[in-house]
C-alpha cells in the first residue's frame, strides 16, 4: 500500500516542484501570440480553452497505452512502478512539454520539421519517415485491436468493424478539429480518468478488507517468463512513462492553446495523469491476481491484456465498470487512432508546404495513408505491435536530443533533456540489438553496446556544445 501511495503521491508533488522547473526553463511569455490565435485557419489552427485542450491532448496519448502497457509492465513486479514514477516526472513530462513548447514556438510545426532545425536536414528527411511509418503503424494497430474487439462482443466480422472504424478515421482526419475531436474527446478523457479513479478506490477498499494485498517496492525481476528488466520494461511500458507517439501529438495541440502559460497544464498535465493512469493499472494488475504468477495466468486464460482489463473492470467496478471497460479497450484506442492519421497527415503536408484548408487537398492527403493501413490490417498485429514498440521509443529518444540542443541554443537547463536522452539511447540500442524482431544476440553483449553508443553520444555532446551554442544555424551533432 505504501509504495502505491508513495508513488501516487510522488506524481502529483513532481507535477508542481519538476513540472515547475521545467516550465521556468523555456521562459514562458503570454505577450507572444501562438499560432492558434496568429495563425487561425478554422481547420487545424483553432483555440480552444485549457481545459478542452488538456482533455483532448490527454486521450490523444493515452489511448489504451497507459492501460495494456502498463497491465504487461506489471509482469516485472513493483519495479515497474518506479519506472512510471520517475519516467514520467523525469523524461515523459519533459519530453511531452518540451514538444509541444517547442512547435509553439515554430508555428505548430510538425516533429520531424522540429527535429530538422535543431538536428540537422539529414535528421528531418529521415524523421518525415520514421514520424510517418510510426504513425501509421499506431493508426492500424488501433484499427485491428478494437475491430477484432467489436467483433467478438457483437459478432459481426472483423473485416465489417474495420470498415466502419477507417471510415470514422477519415471523417475525423479531414474534418476541422473542434468538429468531431473536439467535441467528443473530452467526455472519454474525462471517463478515462473516472476509470482510474473508481479502480484506486477499489484497490485500496480491497487493501482495507484483505480482499487484495498490495505489492510493495522490491527491486527483484517477477517475470514469470524470465524477460530482463533492463531493456524491456523500458519498451513495454511507453504511453505510461515515456512515449515518442506523444511528440507527434503534441504539436496538434500546439495549434489550439490560446496563451503560452497554459502549456505546462496541457502537456506535462497530460503525461502526469497518464502516469496516474499506469500506476493504477499497474498495481490492480498484480493485486487483483495476487502476483505476477497469477497475473501472466490471468493473461492466458482472459485472451490478453483486453480480456484482463474488462474482467477486472467487471469484478470491481460492476455494470459501470463493463461500461468503462468498453470505453477503455474499444474507444480508447480508437481516438488515438484518428488522431495519429491526422498527425500524419499534417506532418506531410508541413513537409511539402500543401495547405490544409481546403477539403480536396486533406483528402489528396489522407486516402493514401489509409491505402497502406488497410494492407497493413492483413499483416499479424502482434509484429506490427513488437515494431511499433521499439519505434516509438527510438522516436521518443531522438526528441529528447533534439530538445537538449533546442535548450541549450537558447542557454537553458540542457540537462533535463541530456540525462534521459543519454539514458534511452542505450535502451532503444540495447533493446533493437536482442529483441525478438531485432538482432537477437546475446543479452550482455547488446546491453553494453548500449552502454557504450549511449557514452559516446554523451561526450560527442559535450565537446561540441559550445560550437552549436555558438551556430544559429541547424547543427546536428548526434
Amino acid at each position: 500500500m505504501m509504495t502505491f501511495l508513495g508513488c501516487l503521491a510522488f506524481l502529483v508533488g513532481g507535477y508542481f516542484i519538476y513540472g515547475s522547473i521545467v516550465e521556468k526553463s523555456v521562459k514562458l511569455d503570454d505577450s507572444k501570440a501562438t499560432p492558434a490565435t496568429r495563425l487561425q485557419d478554422g481547420v487545424d489552427f483553432v483555440p480552444m480553452p485549457w481545459h478542452k485542450v488538456f482533455l483532448i491532448q490527454f486521450l490523444n496519448i493515452a489511448g489504451v497505452g497507459p492501460i495494456f502497457g502498463a497491465v504487461s509492465g506489471a509482469l516485472f513486479g513493483p519495479v515497474a512502478f518506479l519506472w512510471i514514477t520517475f519516467g514520467t516526472i523525469f523524461a515523459g513530462g519533459v519530453h511531452d512539454f518540451l514538444s509541444g513548447v517547442i512547435s509553439m514556438r515554430h508555428d505548430g510545426s510538425s516533429i520531424s520539421e522540429i527535429v530538422g532545425i535543431y538536428l540537422g536536414d539529414k535528421m528531418k528527411v529521415m524523421m518525415r519517415i520514421f514520424s510517418v511509418v510510426l504513425l501509421v503503424l499506431t493508426g492500424t494497430v488501433f484499427v485491428t485491436s478494437p475491430a477484432g474487439l467489436l467483433a467478438a462482443m457483437t459478432g459481426k466480422t472483423i473485416l465489417f468493424w474495420t470498415v466502419i472504424i477507417i471510415v470514422y478515421y477519415i471523417i475525423a482526419t479531414i474534418l476541422p478539429v473542434d468538429k468531431v475531436i473536439g467535441k467528443i474527446y473530452p467526455l472519454f478523457g474525462a471517463a478515462l480518468l473516472t476509470m482510474a479513479f473508481g479502480l484506486a478506490g477499489a484497490l485500496i477498499i480491497g487493501q482495507i478488507n484483505g480482499t487484495m494485498t498490495m505489492a510493495e517496492l522490491t527491486l527483484d525481476n517477477l517475470h514469470p517468463g524470465g524477460l530482463s528488466v533492463f531493456p524491456f520494461l523500458f519498451t513495454t511500458i511507453a504511453c505510461g512513462a515515456l512515449s515518442g507517439f506523444h511528440s507527434t501529438q503534441s504539436p496538434m495541440m500546439a495549434r489550439c492553446i490560446n496563451r503560452e502559460s497554459e502549456a505546462k497544464r496541457v502537456f506535462y498535465g497530460a503525461m502526469v495523469a497518464e502516469g496516474v493512469i499506469a500506476l493504477v493499472w499497474c498495481a490492480v494488475a498484480i493485486a487483483f491476481f495476487g502476483g505476477t504468477e497469477g497475473l501472466s495466468g490471468g493473461l492466458v486464460e482472459f485472451g490478453g491484456p483486453s480480456g484482463v482489463v474488462t474482467h477486472i473492470s467487471k469484478s470491481l467496478l460492476g455494470q459501470v465498470g463493463a461500461i468503462l471497460a468498453i470505453l477503455g479497450v474499444v474507444a480508447c484506442p480508437i481516438t488515438s487512432g484518428d488522431t495519429a492519421f491526422r498527425s500524419a497527415r499534417l506532418t506531410i503536408a508541413d513537409a511539402f508546404n500543401i495547405k490544409q484548408e481546403g477539403l480536396k487537398n486533406r483528402f489528396i492527403l489522407a486516402i493514401p495513408l489509409f491505402a497502406v493501413c488497410i494492407g497493413l490490417t492483413f499483416i499479424d498485429f502482434n509484429v506490427i505491435w513488437r515494431y511499433f514498440a521499439w519505434s516509438n521509443q527510438t522516436l521518443a529518444t531522438i526528441f529528447l536530443w533534439t530538445g537538449t540542443v533546442y535548450l541549450l541554443k537558447n542557454k537553458a537547463n540542457y540537462w533535463i533533456t541530456l540525462i534521459p536522452a543519454t539514458f534511452m539511447s542505450a535502451v532503444c540500442t540495447a533493446y533493437i540489438l536482442q529483441a525478438k524482431e531485432g538482432f537477437k544476440l546475446d543479452a550482455i553483449f547488446s546491453n553494453s553496446v548500449g552502454i557504450v553508443v549511449a557514452t559516446i553520444l554523451f561526450i560527442v555532446f559535450m565537446i561540441n556544445k559550445s560550437k552549436v551554442q555558438e551556430n544559429k544555424k541547424s547543427t546536428s551533432i548526434v
